[in-house]
């Protein structure tokens, strides 16, 4: 999905109800969900769940941020990456459904934090997705369970990945 968001004043701004007007209002344009990068597919529907595959911090143009968090990597940048990741996620997931309205919960995500042994605060990291998820969904269905972790390396060195659960509207 492509289009203009338009920036509303909150002042002037009737509380956004979908989770495209809170896009909107976030400033946020879903780029086209981004290709797996070996064999696998994106996501998984069963039922009423979608499984998202992991996704990393991909601008809309591919660039992709790397690097070790508690090295070169700050904490606040390796949010931003994140946040980023969760807008790649909602794009997967507006590709798979039709229509972020369809989402009855988010219920869990596995954040992956590529960083130095020493570094321990990969929840403050993952945050930038769970932040995000709760500011497009609403706190009841934007809220989910989560495991926010490190790991030694990630593929292509990126700073974060993060895979989620979804559950679906009948």
């Amino acid at each position: 999905m492509t289009g203009v968001c338009v920036n509303t004043s909150p002042a002037t701004a009737k509380p956004a109800s979908s989770p495209y007007e809170r896009l909107a209002a976030l400033g946020i344009e879903l780029p086209p969900a981004p290709p797996p990068i070996a064999h696998f597919v994106t996501h998984v529907q069963e039922g009423n769940i979608l499984y998202l595959s992991g996704q990393g911090p991909r601008k809309a143009d591919g660039f992709l941020y790397s690097g070790k968090v508690g090295a070169e990597i700050s904490i606040d940048d390796a949010y931003k990456h994140a946040r980023l990741t969760g807008i790649n996620l909602l794009a997967v997931m507006h590709d798979a459904l039709g229509d972020l309205s369809r989402v009855k919960r988010v219920v869990k995500l596995l954040g992956m934090v590529n960083a130095v042994p020493q570094f321990g605060d990969h929840p403050s990291v993952i945050n930038g997705c769970s932040d995000l998820f709760v500011d497009v969904f609403g706190e009841e269905t934007g809220s989910h369970a989560r495991s926010a972790v490190g790991f030694g390396s990630l593929p292509g060195n990126i700073t974060v990945e993060i895979e989620a659960i979804v559950a679906l509207r009948d």
